[in-house]
């Protein structure tokens, strides 16, 4: 994942000490709030002087146009709207950055719906827009899921409250990047904030419920019709790479995986019809509870010497709630 460093949020030292000592820690994008603000361009052209890293421009006004001949005279490389702020204005063209539209936590996807295919990827708000510190609003966790699946295509930018957990939540989501601001610069150097953020070193606030797949996002089969045929159509639909078995009770009985289904057809390669449902299952596979923490999920994985790519997560009576996937983990590093 990306990390995009609000500039406008360290109080210390001059701009140019500021960019310098990011570019200096190979900070990946420099993010730039412009709340209708002509001076602001005047930072940008400086910081060109002495700076090649992208910039992130947040553009938060009523009347973008205004402001494009400055944006591409400078070669701005991204350049966020503001949803909210547009009052009906739509991009038609005219600037040459990578352009993102952004929304703030409860404006819905469906809002976005007849404009989104002018831009290039979104960029969510889980604070107030332009705006520093600030805790991360959980319900932006679903809304992730939920962009995903109606644009599958697009990156996801995050914005407002990022810390290290938060971030290795983004990260297993398959967030592209992340704006961070006052976690960077308050009561920490630079280098210690931008390590925690890209490992696993982290306190923690969110539970796994808080950020896990829900039951109706999740590969599921229950007693009903269980066979081989609706296994595999089920591992197929959600690409995860197993699917969870459930009892009637809605209680966990096993997974099947890819692997599973790989090693019983290797036993059977030659009498095919000897391959067996029931010789697939792993019936004690790992999992979590919905309230374990982040720290304590990251605890649990670390005592098996083995790769696990997903948990099936369950309430406090062993019923699935739902599934953390790990597979974007490595995808959010690209």
């Amino acid at each position: 994942m990306k990390i995009s460093a609000s500039v406008y949020s360290s109080k210390e030292g001059s701009l140019k000490e500021i960019v310098q000592n990011l570019d200096a820690h190979g900070i990946d994008y420099l993010h730039i709030d412009c709340k209708d603000n002509f001076d602001v361009f005047n930072d940008i052209e400086e910081i060109r002087n002495y700076s090649s890293t992208p910039i992130d421009l947040h553009l938060i006004t009523a009347d973008p146009e205004k402001y494009f001949d400055r944006i591409n005279a400078l070669n701005i490389e991204f350049v966020t709207l503001q949803f909210e702020d547009l009052n009906g204005f739509q991009y038609k063209g005219g600037l040459h950055s990578k352009m993102g539209l952004s929304i703030i936590t409860h404006t819905p996807l469906s809002a976005i719906e007849s404009d989104f295919d002018a831009y290039d990827f979104v960029l969510m708000m889980a604070t107030t827009p332009g705006e520093s510190g600030g805790r991360f609003d959980k319900t932006n966790f679903r809304k992730i899921r939920e962009f995903k699946k109606t644009y599958p295509s697009k990156p996801i930018h995050m914005d407002g409250g990022v810390n290290a957990e938060v971030s290795f939540i983004l990260r297993n989501m398959g967030v592209h990047s992340s704006v961070v601001g006052s976690y960077l610069f308050k009561d920490q150097p630079l280098g210690a904030a931008l390590l925690k953020i890209q490992t696993h070193d982290i306190d923690s606030h969110y539970s796994v419920g808080d950020f896990m797949r829900l039951r109706d996002e999740s590969p599921i089969v229950g007693v009903t019709n269980r066979n081989l045929k609706t296994v595999l159509q089920s591992i197929d639909n959600y690409k995860l790479g197993f699917t969870i078995l459930e009892d009637e009770n809605e209680r966990l009985e096993g997974i099947v995986s890819n692997a599973d289904l790989r090693r019983e057809l290797l036993r059977n390669v030659d009498n095919p019809a000897n391959i067996s449902l029931e010789r697939m299952i792993n019936t004690k596979p790992i999992s979590v509870q919905e309230n374990t923490t982040v720290t304590n999920m990251l605890a649990l994985l670390k005592q098996f010497d083995f790769p696990i790519n997903y948990l099936p997560v369950e309430d406090k009576n062993n019923k699935i709630k739902g599934v953390v996937s790990f597979l974007n983990l490595v995808k959010g590093e690209l």
